[in-house]
């Protein structure tokens, strides 16, 4: 097992870590920008290394600094979190040439899987099926063109490398599709230096469904369920459940299987999240596969018991998983409410700023993953997730009802948060019936 870990992110994710080295008696060093230095969570790590000025690019994205922090520090490893360097196979590759481990799949693994259109080729070999589009990336208008004909619009443009909704466009007419093509070549290529798309049939009302796995280094692979992740915005998750309340036994096995198969096609040892879309008619498609931990983790947790931080570290350590398919069992309920710094009422604007009072809720089955404080600043340099409140309950019904009641206990001052949205989420028929799509929040925002 590893002595010290350096952890190469910030924010509530970085305290989720620390947390879980302190458990393995592993030392944490902590790694912050210039806008983090007054971070109350920098004091929980066993040692703290500036890095560089707010800007990501001259911080948690500079690779020779957290290189030069982690040999200054003699860490046996680098655990990214996610965003910034997460999926980055460069980085991996990098920590890998100066003998430091990197907790996460090998630089091969994350560049077959991170390309978005090399990980549809895999699930096409491998037999899992993947949403109708080009067989690659677009290379020509004519190209282009003509597989959004084949396939029917509306159609979605999308980043090869990318995550969190850039780099994506939805196009209905060939017109919108020749300027979304070229607006998502620039995003991407600002946002990921790869300005590669490709083309993709727009799914329409479906569910987000994502799939957790974790591979060893040993040959074995195993599913942890299923979350549902349908309800977001610009395609970023907001709320998140597991299990999902509407999937059928037989629909749960498919998933699964594909999920291990795609990931031991793969070679895949770590934790990683293989994402499907299911449309109206029961039928599932592939659409990309996450190699790191997501920030919807804690529902999984909470329903199987399983640690998956606490998994990653031991699997990038060598070790063999300690349990197999059998005995991961899913119990109750879990639910996870993304506590932004948005206001909602303004296309969720984010509100960078001093929180004045924070007050997090409590009780049975409530559980608060921030890094966040009353004091605390928000800097406006990165995202805007503050907080990360999980229920877990008996039944999905009892856990609607104690989210409800611990969104209401929660104190957060000084700036707008996307709280209030998510009562109304939660009395809402629609999400207390289950029938739910990825288009829920985008239609509640139009009734407003």
């Amino acid at each position: 097992m590893f002595s010290r870990i350096l952890i190469a992110c910030r924010g509530e994710i970085a305290v989720r870590i620390m947390r879980a080295c302190k458990e393995l008696d592993i030392e944490s060093v902590a790694v912050y920008s210039q806008a983090d230095e007054d971070a109350l969570y920098l004091d929980l790590a066993d040692a703290k290394i500036c890095i560089g000025p707010p800007e990501a690019a001259l911080s948690y994205l500079n690779i020779p600094h957290i290189i030069a922090a982690a040999e200054v520090a003699d860490v046996d490893a680098i655990h990214p979190g996610y965003g910034f360097l997460a999926e980055s196979s460069q980085f991996a590759e990098v920590c890998r040439d100066c003998r430091i481990e990197f907790v996460g799949p090998s630089p091969e693994t994350m560049a077959m899987l991170g390309d978005k259109s090399s990980a549809r080729d895999l699930a096409r070999k491998c037999g899992v099926p993947i949403v109708p589009g080009s067989p690659g990336p677009v290379t020509s208008d004519d190209e282009t063109r003509a597989i959004s004909r084949e396939v029917g619009f509306p159609v979605m443009v999308k980043a090869s490398a990318g995550g969190g909704g850039r780099g994506m466009r939805m196009a209905h007419n060939e017109m919108a599709l020749m300027n979304h093509v070229a607006v998502a070549r620039a995003e991407a290529d600002a946002a990921f230096g790869d300005p590669t798309v490709y083309i993709e049939k727009v799914v329409q009302h479906a569910r987000h469904i994502e799939v957790q796995i974790l591979g060893d280094e040993h040959g074995n692979v195993v599913h942890l369920g299923e979350r549902d992740c349908s309800l977001q915005r610009r395609h970023q998750k907001l709320i998140e459940e597991a299990p999902c309340p509407v999937l059928s036994d037989e629909m749960r096995q498919r998933l699964g299987d594909d999920a291990v198969r795609l990931a031991s096609a793969a070679n895949y040892a770590g934790a990683g999240t293989v994402e499907f879309l299911i449309d109206r008619s029961n039928s599932h498609y592939f659409i990309e596969m996450n190699c790191r931990i997501q920030v919807e983790h804690p529902v999984t947790e909470m329903v199987t018991g399983i640690d998956i931080v606490k998994s990653q570290i031991r699997i990038a350590a060598g070790e063999p998983l300690p349990f197999a398919q059998k005995d991961v069992v899913v119990t109750g309920a879990a639910i996870e409410c993304r506590i932004n710094a948005e206001d909602p009422s303004k296309n969720f604007k984010p509100q960078p700023g001093v929180i004045t009072r924070f007050y997090a809720p409590g009780g049975p089955g409530v559980r608060v993953d921030t890094h966040a404080y009353g004091g605390y600043r928000i800097p406006s340099n990165y995202d805007s997730l503050i907080a990360k409140l999980i229920v877990h309950r008996r039944t999905r019904d009892d856990a609607r009802v104690t989210m409800r009641r611990a969104l209401e206990e929660f104190r957060i001052e000084g700036v707008k948060t996307t709280i209030p949205l998510y009562l109304e989420v939660f009395g809402h028929s629609a999400f207390v019936s289950g029938n739910v799509d990825t288009t829920f929040i985008e239609n509640l925002e139009h009734d407003h």
